[in-house]
């Protein structure tokens, strides 16, 4: 039967299954079944009808469970960009559950893998070497009233963390469900989300990932999951049997509990490699259809990427396919948002970024998507790649400069201080334009890629020799000390420098206009022994380390103390940059920034490049309280110091009270706060490397 060319892939309708394929330069499409386990070849029926692009047919009586691939007929012309070959059987893209397992035998291959003839077709079949495609009922789970938190974004806390990574070691899991998705819906894992106080959880790749060849070959396995097979299924990895029901159920959970779930999903390049990778589903399919081909030698992928190939968003298929899988991660698996990777190539239509682009647009005019708190990582590796700043204003960034910034400050570099104020106000200087906010700076000072935050303060340099790669990966320019010992020491004042920076970089994220997001472990001191590239460690390396450090606990409940710090008072959140301006007739500047003396900073000491030591005054009279139990309103002085010396500090008048509270203070290794009140020209010493709040009420 000629079915329909809408929706794309397999859909059930309770009688049949329509299947439908996109490819704008195939000749023919053969859909091939086989049996439940995906072992057996049993039919092979050409799709009947073509409708523009798309290739469809209806399969009377078939239903849940049939297992099935694509085998499309076209021109082998690598020259031409047709990759082309009827015998390697292909993956649907839209599958939402797939059958079997990749091995990279030789079949998989659309082309010889021989010196002598490197694009000769290859002519063997490759049914047995790969995954199969698997129908699914759209309806077969209750999600029970489930509804999204809807946290706004300026109150959103994010926390970035690996489902596998985050519980393979965590105590009060059942050792069954141990870096499962239902692992992480087990009240021990949800009470200590809850408890810190986070709002959302950043899931590191869960669409289906699968292991480079590479790493294969190195016995090492794709731990972080950018190397997408399939953009519409959970990965089947984190699941006990059944991944489609056991992640709605992750997600029921977390919203149970008052939590949001971000994807990081990966739509910037496929797990087909370069040129000469596997066949497995978009190559055959229509190479030059889906992928951005270099101009001057259509055989090559452009790899704008480093990963071997990069989707092309200037072809419709392409923005059909990102925008289809988007809204059904939304609307079939109640997902509350996303994180881009390598986020620039969704913008590139042509070789430049447009942040106006077709992409862009329908995502913004889409009634699911629009609504979506949406972040880029604002960066690839093709032509002017780095656009922070530069995406549509109703989209978030991931803010490197501030992870830099804060570092370079905290490390003691010269010349930072009016860098750290600027992010510290929310960084106008790149989100200032077209609307936008503070709200939509993500700020951050570690995240997976990189040095975990122990490591930051730990190690001067990378230490990548278990990835196999002569420590040649990662960053080799990481803004990271090591306070004069490289890694583990047992020298009490390193370990007590190093400990005061960890509660330093974690006080400024914070307390800083934006949206903070924290990677999991980092609260509580969680180390990878100095490798900032732990992409293949799939082991305790990179998993997380539910025994704390020696200071581990005290570290955890200093977190906890900030984020309802910053929870409790809207002057760390709002909506608008710090200006410096008088925000209402006879009141105080919304922020003024002081020198130690307690007088505000002149032109010239914002040029003195030495400057380590500075006051930050946040006013907060008569901000609206922006969430229900929410404490009255309190004006706030933020006092740092970098430099390798304590400072005497000026206080000026409070704002609205009669003296000033001491809230917090890094240089104490213990959780308590110095007591004492202080009034206007009082003096507060500020040990060296430390940050203090200190608080007035109205």
């Amino acid at each position: 039967m000629p079915g329909r060319p809408r929706p794309l892939g397999a859909a059930w309708d309770g009688a049949g299954v329509n299947f439908a394929l996109r490819s704008s330069h195939a000749e023919a499409v053969e859909l091939c079944l086989f049996d439940a386990d995906g072992r057996r070849e049993l039919a092979r029926l050409r799709l009947p009808e073509r409708s523009g692009d798309t290739w469809h047919g209806y399969l009377p009586g078939a239903g849940p469970g049939l297992v099935y691939g694509y085998r499309v007929h076209g021109r082998y012309a690598p020259r031409q960009g047709h990759r082309f070959n009827k015998h390697k059987l292909l993956l649907d893209p839209y599958a939402r559950a797939l059958s079997g397992t990749l091995a990279y035998e030789p079949a998989v291959y659309g082309h010889s893998q021989g010196a002598a003839e490197p694009w000769r077709q290859d002519l063997s079949d490759s049914a047995g070497c790969v995954p199969k495609a698997r129908v699914t009922d759209p309806h077969a789970f209750d999600w029970q009233g489930d509804r999204r938190p809807a946290v706004p974004l300026e109150q959103s806390i994010v926390y970035e963390l690996h489902v596998k990574g985050f519980t393979r070691q965590h105590p009060g899991v059942p050792q069954h469900l141990r870096g499962t998705y239902l692992g992480l819906a087990q009240p021990a894992v949800l009470d200590y989300l809850v408890g810190l106080g986070i709002t959302a959880v950043e899931l590191m790749p869960v669409q289906h990932f699968v292991t480079e060849p590479h790493l294969r070959e190195r016995g090492l396995e794709n731990y972080w999951g950018y190397n997408t097979l399939a953009f519409f299924a959970p990965h089947p990895g984190y699941a006990l049997a059944d991944p489609l029901r056991e992640f709605r159920e992750m997600v029921r959970a977390l919203h149970d509990a008052g939590l949001e779930v971000i994807l990081d999903v990966v739509f910037n390049h496929t797990a087909e490699g370069g040129e000469h990778g596997p066949t497995l589903s978009f190559r055959g399919i229509d190479n030059l259809g889906y992928y951005r081909l270099e101009a001057g030698d259509l055989r090559r992928n452009v790899n704008w990427t480093g990963c071997g190939n990069t989707l092309d968003f200037g072809q419709p298929a392409v923005q059909e396919l990102v925008l289809d899988c988007l809204r059904y991660w939304a609307v079939e698996m109640h997902v509350d948002g996303f994180r881009f990777d390598l986020a620039t190539t969704l913008g590139r239509e042509a070789a430049d970024f447009d942040p106006d682009s077709a992409f862009f647009r329908a995502v913004r005019g889409d009634p699911v998507l629009a609504g979506l708190k949406l972040i880029a990582e604002p960066w690839d590796l093709g032509p002017d790649g780095y656009r922070l700043g530069g995406f549509p204003r109703h989209w978030g960034e991931w803010n490197d400069r501030f992870r830099d910034t804060a570092r370079a400050f905290w490390r003691g570099d010269a010349g930072q201080v009016p860098r750290l104020a600027e992010r510290l106000a929310g960084s106008s200087d790149l989100f200032g334009a077209d609307g936008r906010g503070p709200q939509h700076s993500v700020n951050y000072v570690a995240c997976h890629d990189g040095f975990t935050l122990a490591d930051v303060v730990s190690y001067a340099r990378k230490h990548n020799e278990d990835n196999g790669e002569g420590n040649r990966d990662g960053d080799s320019h990481a803004v990271s000390w090591n306070h004069g010992v490289e890694g583990p020491t047992e020298d009490e004042d390193v370990l007590r420098r190093r400990a005061r920076q960890r509660r330093n970089l974690l006080a400024t994220l914070f307390l800083s206009q934006g949206v903070p997001m924290l990677q999991a472990g980092d609260e509580f001191g969680r180390t990878q022994r100095g490798n900032n590239n732990a992409y293949c460690q799939d082991n305790e390396l990179a998993w997380v380390n539910w025994r704390p450090a020696r200071d581990g606990a005290a570290l955890q409940e200093f977190t906890r103390r900030l984020v309802r710090l910053r929870r409790d008072h809207a002057v760390f959140r709002r909506q608008a940059f710090l200006a410096g301006v008088q925000q209402r007739a006879g009141r105080f500047k919304d922020v003024v920034w002081l020198r130690a003396d307690g007088l505000e900073l002149e032109q010239e000491d914002w040029l003195e490049p030495e400057l380590r030591v500075f006051g930050m005054l946040l006013d907060g009279t008569g901000l609206p309280p922006a969430q229900a139990g929410e404490k009255p309103a309190c004006n706030f002085l933020v006092l740092f110091n970098a430099g390798a010396a304590a400072t005497e500090f000026m206080l000026p008048a409070p704002i609205s009270g009669s003296t000033w509270e001491v809230t917090l203070d890094t240089g104490q290794d213990s959780l308590t706060v110095p007591a004492g009140s202080y009034r206007k020209g009082h003096i507060y010493l500020l040990e060296a490397e430390t940050l203090a709040v200190l608080a007035d009420h109205e």
